[in-house]
């Protein structure tokens, strides 16, 4: 990665939000927020009732992201967020809902 910035690299996060987070508007939230923030990746809802978030792009507007996933949309109710970085495991076109 010669003649690359820190800010020029493409990172990933996965996040596991759980809380009252199904049936509110959260993953279209997220979409919202990760689109405006320049991100890749999906929101999908899981059968334990959190919702999985995977996210690519600057490391700055990832830390962005995993702040506004604390906060949710005003409907949700969030309990916890786990985050793991690493290394990219596909290519997104856009930020999308997964199912």
């Amino acid at each position: 990665m010669w003649g690359m910035s820190q800010s020029d690299r493409r990172e990933e996060i996965q996040a596991s939000v759980r809380g009252y987070v199904q049936g509110v508007g959260y993953r279209y939230f997220v979409i919202r927020k990760a689109s405006e923030l320049r991100l890749r990746g999906y929101a999908r809802n899981m059968r334990d009732g959190s919702v999985e978030v995977v996210a690519q792009g600057e490391h700055a507007a990832l830390e962005q992201l995993i702040a506004l996933l604390n906060r949710g949309p005003a409907e949700a109710e969030v309990q916890d967020v786990q985050v793991a970085w690493r290394q990219a495991t596909e290519v997104f076109s856009g930020f999308n809902v997964r199912y």
